[in-house]
């Protein structure tokens, strides 16, 4: 029997990369899957995914920016039995020099990267304390540990969701309810291409950059096999961080 059988996970960003590695992955521990991202079509695609492991899967479309759409979905699940786990993964990174001044790229990443993950852990949190029990997952990075050059903003937005998630561990604890930030390196996902700003997006996937073609870094499932990890541990057992860098990266 799988590890998760009975738990319902509700993963945000789902549509691509760590979001969907982690639904496929968690599906083989038998756990009900609900998966989020604006794309409703990668979602159902997904979803058939999902079934054919005989897990359960929902599809729940929204932008995790849009904070009424967030709560509304939340209430959905709660009246539906709640959420056991949420992993709190969509997330984009608009990399680009402070001085060119791309204030739109500035908050779009403050909406989604801070706000974002704040509206999904008030969505479930209530539902957790009243059950004593939940595990809410945040997804960092590396940049939310070393600050990156024409990363201020992003960097900025992941240290945010490492003192966010050690805070809530320390509020909930008590409640029996367990939170992990996990930080990937780089990851050969979508993320590189949220880069809006073409002469740093042309960097760090040229080259020398961290998305370099022939570079071995990490891939999705890797970081979903670090989330299974973290969620399929005893109670007794709170993973608070969890690093994972590819072996080439330094930084």
């Amino acid at each position: 029997m799988g590890k998760l059988k009975g738990q319902r996970v509700w993963i945000t960003g789902a549509s691509s990369g760590i979001g969907a590695a982690t639904a496929l992955r968690l599906a083989d521990e038998e756990a009900s899957i609900v998966i989020s991202a604006r794309r409703k079509e990668r979602l159902e695609d997904l979803k058939a995914k999902i079934e054919l492991k005989g897990a359960h899967a929902e599809v729940l479309p929204l932008n995790i920016a849009d904070k009424d759409a967030v709560f509304a979905a939340g209430k959905k699940l709660e009246d539906e039995g709640g959420v056991d786990i949420l992993v709190n993964n969509a997330g984009i990174m608009p990399l680009a020099p402070l001085a060119k001044g791309r204030v739109d790229d500035w908050e779009r990443a403050i909406d989604t990267n801070i706000k974002g993950v704040l509206y999904a852990i008030n969505a479930v949190l209530k539902g957790m304390i009243a059950k004593k029990k939940g595990h809410i997952v945040n997804l960092g990075s590396v940049a939310s540990r070393v600050a990156i050059p024409n990363g201020a903003v992003y960097s900025g937005t992941k240290f945010a969701v490492s003192a966010i998630s050690e805070a809530l561990r320390k509020e909930v604890a008590a409640d029996g309810i367990r939170v992990t930030i996990v930080e990937p390196g780089a990851v050969a996902t979508e993320l590189g291409y949220s880069i809006a700003d073409e002469e740093t997006r042309q960097m760090v996937m040229g080259p020398k950059g961290f998305y370099a073609p022939g570079l071995e870094i990490l891939t999705s499932e890797d970081i979903a096999e670090a989330i299974a990890y973290c969620v399929t541990q005893p109670q007794r057992v709170n993973v608070c961080e969890f690093l994972v860098r590819p072996t080439i990266q330094e930084l």
